[in-house]
């Protein structure tokens, strides 16, 4: 789950890392409110404006202006507000439909008063499951332009790993402030924010923190002045405060649907759709699916314990994609019965009906005979596969 700029800086500022001052708002006219609230608690001649939305290089995009004064405020907050903000990390790129914004960060000027005496850095924490490790990633030169430093200067990229069962040791702490250059005032302020940075990765169950800018203030002091936060779905359990930040506004409607009924969906972009139990038997059906020649238009794992009902409500969001031209079941029938499975699609087909798409369905294991007899006598135009390259066979069939 992903949180948004503002959600992500309350969490981290409440395990003591220092982040830039700032207020939401969703109308130019909470924006003055935020701006002249930002005036009297700060002092902040300047605001900046940022778009609030689930992707980065919003800056490249147009979404992050800096106002000098009132009238440049309400002119961005006006603009910003209601864009549909493309950035290279929205859906289709620069080229694509872009977001909607619905809500801007008012934030105070961090640079101030002296933005050649600043520095920005990099700093970003995640897990690198080949290693089992988590890993400190960070770079001297952070900023709009650090995907052109790792592609281009991959030396000045850096990466600290650390044990889960010591957590992040105190030398390691110090080797990363070196690696930055940092002296005096700022090596001892990093020190102290990137322990309360590790400490907010693992007390939330994040799965990426990433601090772009890290800023070295005029006065030594250090800043996380933006940042991107992505945490564990299987992790929520324990932070119902962080759960209850989600924003379904960012995320597809059709996966958000999809998780109401308890199904795994991810949309993608092919012309065969899947339906399956497991997530190691759907990756594999996604790879018999290109193996075949399709592509699949859809990661669903249906669970251990579907029944008729869910598996109908798998079946209408598959077919709510125009661009599916086949439907590839295939279930093996371990805790979930292949029958549950087999009347849902029947269920679905009767209840839908006009369905012009081809079905394949493979169904082996627990009740799979009484599955196979129940879709053979229910007269719909299904076409059954027993082995996998069957079932493959006939999805080339139908796509060529």
């Amino acid at each position: 789950m992903n949180l948004h700029e503002y959600q992500g800086k309350e969490l981290l500022s409440s395990y003591g890392v220092v982040t830039q001052k700032g207020y939401i708002a969703h109308t130019v006219e909470e924006a003055v409110a935020a701006f002249e609230r930002l005036k009297a608690e700060t002092g902040t001649e300047f605001c900046v404006v940022k778009a609030q939305i689930h992707a980065g290089g919003r800056g490249k995009g147009g979404g992050v202006k800096l106002a000098k004064n009132m009238d440049d405020l309400k002119q961005h907050a006006g603009n910003i507000l209601g864009m549909m903000l493309k950035t290279p990390q929205t859906p289709g790129g620069m080229d694509g439909d872009g977001k909607l914004v619905r809500k801007v960060l008012i934030a105070e000027d961090s640079y101030a008063p002296d933005f050649s005496a600043c520095k920005e850095y990099y700093v970003s924490i995640l897990m690198d499951r080949e290693k089992k490790r988590n890993v400190i990633i960070y770079s001297s030169e952070g900023g709009m332009n650090i995907e052109e430093v790792a592609e281009k200067t991959p030396h000045l990229v850096h990466k600290e790993y650390i044990d889960p069962h010591v957590g992040l040791r105190d030398f390691q702490k110090r080797n990363i402030a070196f690696n930055l250059g940092l002296k005096g005032n700022a090596y001892k302020e990093f020190l102290g924010f990137i322990s309360n940075l590790y400490k907010a990765f693992i007390g939330a169950d994040a799965s990426l923190f990433e601090i772009n800018p890290c800023l070295k203030t005029a006065d030594d002091r250090i800043i996380a002045v933006d940042c991107k936060v992505s945490l564990d779905d299987n992790g929520l359990f324990r932070h119902p405060e962080l759960a209850a930040m989600r924003d379904t506004d960012e995320e597809d409607p059709t996966e958000v649907e999809a998780k109401s009924y308890g199904l795994n969906y991810v949309k993608l972009d092919g012309n065969v759709g899947c339906m399956v139990n497991g997530a190691g038997l759907a990756m594999a059906t996604m790879d018999i699916i290109k193996l075949s020649g399709g592509s699949p238009a859809n990661f669903l794992d249906v669970g251990g314990t579907a029944d008729a009902e869910r598996v109908e409500q798998a079946f209408r969001l598959i077919l709510r994609d125009s661009h599916v031209k086949a439907i590839l079941i295939n279930i093996f029938g371990g805790i979930v019965r292949c029958d549950r499975v087999a009347q849902g699609v029947v269920d679905a087909y009767q209840s839908i009906g006009n369905i012009h798409v081809p079905i394949i369905v493979r169904l082996q294991g627990t009740n799979a005979d009484i599955a196979k007899e129940l879709i053979d006598n229910s007269g719909l135009e299904v076409h059954s596969a027993i082995q996998l390259q069957e079932a493959a066979d006939l999805v080339r069939k139908f796509i060529s």
